[in-house]
């Protein structure tokens, strides 16, 4: 039988909600939706998509590395977009960190709205 921890860092963004920055169990990492926050401010600064996904991937890298993980340990993302035309801009930007010799599985949705009115939120499970 497993156990399932939580796990966070100041080096990302604060959940705004009653949930955890990850969860672990077993040989799993769940990595809760990261929003384009700054961690230090707790302000979206970018207003594009690619400034905001930039910011995204800093805290999921954050949240990671927390549990001595990095992208390519990453087995699964979930994208969500504000607006699905930005789809050719988020892999502009995606394949910096998850273009390696196995880039995880994916799926990209649109969204009609995320929280703080962020353009990109993308969460992840990745391989302890």
């Amino acid at each position: 039988m497993s156990t399932i921890s939580s796990l966070s860092t100041s080096k990302a963004p604060k959940a705004i909600g009653p949930y955890s920055q990850a969860v672990s169990d077993g040989n799993y990492l769940f990595v809760s939706g990261q929003l384009p926050m700054n961690p230090e401010s707790g302000k979206i600064e970018a207003e594009d998509t690619v400034g905001q996904g930039k910011q995204v991937l800093a805290n999921l890298r954050a949240v990671l590395a927390e549990a001595g993980l990095d992208f390519t340990n990453v087995l699964r993302v979930d994208v969500f977009l504000k607006d699905l035309n930005d789809f050719k801009d988020l892999n502009s930007f995606y394949e910096e960190c998850f273009g390696h010799q196995h880039p995880p599985a994916r799926q990209t949705v649109e969204v009609a709205r995320l929280p703080m009115d962020a353009k990109i939120e993308i969460s992840c499970i990745a391989r302890l």
